[in-house]
C-alpha cells in the first residue's frame, strides 16, 4: 500500500491552533464538476467537535449543473426526495495548511449517508472503487496529472464583466519552453509553486505552453488517491492565489481556436513489494505481459469512457487534428500523435492518456484508467498494431466528437456498467444530458455575428 502520511498531522493542527497560528479549518469534498465544496470551520469547533463527526452538506451538491442550478432527473437528490443532507467526514491522509489562504489548513471529505453507506455518485468513491478492485490483485495505482491552463491580466471580475472578451493574455506570443516568456509571469508562477509546496505537494516545473498565456505546472507522482486530491486542491489554489495578485487564470479545455489545455494523465502500477507491474524489459516496448493487457483495455473502452475524460461541451472543442489533443483511438511508444502514449522505462514505465483536458474531473479519469485496464486484464485483451507515425491520419477510430455522441455510449456501455454500476451509469448520464439541454437552448456571440444582418 502506498504511504499516506498527510502533510500535517492532527497533533500539529492541535498545536499550531492553540498558538493561534491556525484559525480555520476547511472541510471539503470534490464536486461532479471537479470542484471543492464545503465549509470553513472555526478552527477551536473543528477540533472540539466535526474532526470527529464531520458535518453536513446539502445532497444537491451532486445533483446540480455548473451554475448550482437544481434540476430534474437525479434519482439520489431531488425536490421529490427533500433535498436532505448527506455526511461530510474527513479523510486525515489529507490534512494539509493552504498558505495562501493565511491562518488556514485544509481536509479532504468523502461523503457518506447518514446510515454509513457510501454516496456512490461521489468521485472519489467512485475512484476508491476502482482502486479496491487493484488492491485484491495486490496492485496499487501510482498517477501524476498535467494540468495546463491560461493566466491573463484582468481580474476575475473584469473577466465576468467583459463577458470573457477582449482580455489581456499574460503572454502575447508563443513561449512553449521560453524561459523569457515565463519569466513574464514568474511572480505568479513562483507564488503558486511555493505555495503548492508548503501545501505539502512536490512541484517538480513550471514551463510555458503554446497558447497565449498558457503554462504548466507539474508535481511529482504519487499514488492515485494522493494526486487526485492533490489536484482538486491545486486547482482551486491556483485561481484564489491568480485572484490575490489581480489576475486570472482558467483550466478550461478549449478557450479560443489556438490550443486548447490539456491535463494529460500518466498511469502505472506497483505490487505488493513496490515492484513495477506494467515493465518488462524483455517485452515489446518494455512492456510486461499484464502491461499489454492493461493497454488493450484502454483502448477497448476509450470511447465508451470519453465522459470521463471529456465531461463539458467545450471538451469536445480540443479534438482537432495537429493540435496536440488526440482524435484517433491508437497507441504508440512516445508518440504524441496517439491518445495513449507509452513512455518511461523501469520503476518509471508507464503510459500517459492524451484524451483529458483541463476541465476533466481527476478522481473520474483516473477511475477510468483503472476500471478499462482490469477489463483488458480480465478478458486477456490483445493489443492491435502500434502506431508509430501520424495518427491525426491514420484509420484508427475515432474518439467522440461530441458530449452528446459520448453520452449516448456512456450509458449503452456494458463495459461502464459492469464496473461502476447502473447507479454511477445514469448519474452521470444525466448530467450530460443537462449540459446538453442547457447548451442546445443557448444563442451564442458567434450565431448573432454570424446571423444578425447576413441571413
Amino acid at each position: 500500500m502506498a504511504d499516506r502520511t498527510p502533510p500535517l498531522a492532527v497533533d500539529e493542527l492541535r498545536r499550531l491552533v492553540d498558538t493561534g497560528e491556525i484559525d480555520t479549518v476547511v472541510l471539503a469534498f470534490t464536486d461532479m464538476q471537479g470542484r471543492l465544496q464545503g465549509k470553513r470551520f472555526a478552527a477551536r469547533f473543528f477540533l472540539d467537535d466535526a474532526l470527529d463527526h464531520g458535518t453536513e452538506g446539502c445532497n444537491y451538491l451532486l445533483a446540480v449543473d455548473t451554475d448550482m442550478n437544481t434540476v430534474d432527473g437525479y434519482a439520489m437528490s431531488s425536490w421529490e426526495r427533500g433535498y436532505g443532507d448527506f455526511a461530510l467526514h474527513g479523510d486525515l491522509g489529507t490534512l494539509r495548511r493552504t498558505p495562501w489562504n493565511p491562518g488556514t489548513a485544509l481536509l479532504t471529505a468523502d461523503l457518506a449517508w447518514h446510515d454509513g453507506s457510501p454516496v456512490l455518485a461521489s468521485p472519489r468513491q467512485i475512484l476508491r472503487r476502482q482502486l479496491d478492485r487493484l488492491a485484491e490483485r495486490g496492485w496499487t495505482a501510482y498517477a501524476g496529472t498535467e494540468l495546463e491552463f491560461m493566466v491573463f491580466r484582468d481580474s476575475y471580475e473584469q473577466a465576468w464583466n467583459r463577458g470573457y472578451r477582449g482580455m489581456t493574455p499574460a503572454n502575447q506570443y508563443n513561449c512553449d519552453y521560453s524561459v523569457l516568456g515565463t519569466g513574464r509571469v514568474e511572480p505568479l508562477l513562483r507564488r503558486i509553486r511555493n505555495e503548492m509546496g508548503a501545501a505539502g505537494m512536490t512541484v517538480e516545473s513550471a514551463k510555458g505552453e503554446c497558447n497565449l498565456g498558457q503554462h504548466e505546472i507539474a508535481f511529482r507522482y504519487a499514488d492515485a488517491l494522493t494526486t487526485c486530491d492533490q489536484h482538486a486542491v491545486y486547482k482551486t489554489g491556483a485561481k484564489e492565489i491568480a485572484a490575490q495578485e489581480g489576475m486570472a487564470l482558467t483550466f478550461m479545455a478549449k478557450y479560443d481556436e489556438r490550443e486548447g489545455n490539456s491535463c494529460h494523465i500518466h498511469l502505472s502500477l506497483r505490487d505488493e513489494a513496490g515492484h513495477p507491474v506494467l515493465a518488462d524489459d524483455g517485452g515489446p516496448y518494455g512492456m510486461s505481459r499484464v502491461m499489454q493487457h492493461f493497454l488493450a483495455g484502454q483502448l477497448a473502452a476509450l470511447r465508451d469512457f470519453t465522459l470521463l475524460y471529456a465531461p463539458n461541451i467545450n471538451s469536445y472543442k480540443r479534438f482537432r487534428p495537429g493540435s496536440f489533443a488526440p482524435t484517433a483511438v491508437a497507441w504508440g511508444p512516445d508518440n504524441r500523435t496517439c491518445s495513449l502514449r507509452v513512455v518511461g522505462r523501469g520503476h518509471s514505465h508507464r503510459f500517459e492518456n492524451r484524451l483529458p483536458g483541463g476541465d476533466v474531473n481527476p478522481y473520474l479519469a483516473v477511475a477510468g484508467m483503472v476500471a478499462a485496464g482490469l477489463y483488458g486484464i480480465e478478458h486477456e485483451l490483445e493489443l492491435p498494431d502500434v502506431c508509430t507515425g501520424n495518427a491525426y491520419a491514420g484509420d484508427a477510430e475515432h474518439v467522440p466528437a461530441t458530449l452528446r455522441e459520448a453520452a449516448e455510449l456512456w450509458e449503452a456501455s456494458p463495459i461502464a456498467r459492469a464496473a461502476f454500476g447502473d447507479d454511477v451509469v445514469e448519474h452521470y448520464r444525466h448530467m450530460a444530458r443537462v449540459e446538453q439541454e442547457a447548451y442546445d437552448t443557448a444563442v451564442t456571440d458567434w450565431e448573432r455575428f454570424r446571423c444578425f444582418e447576413r441571413l
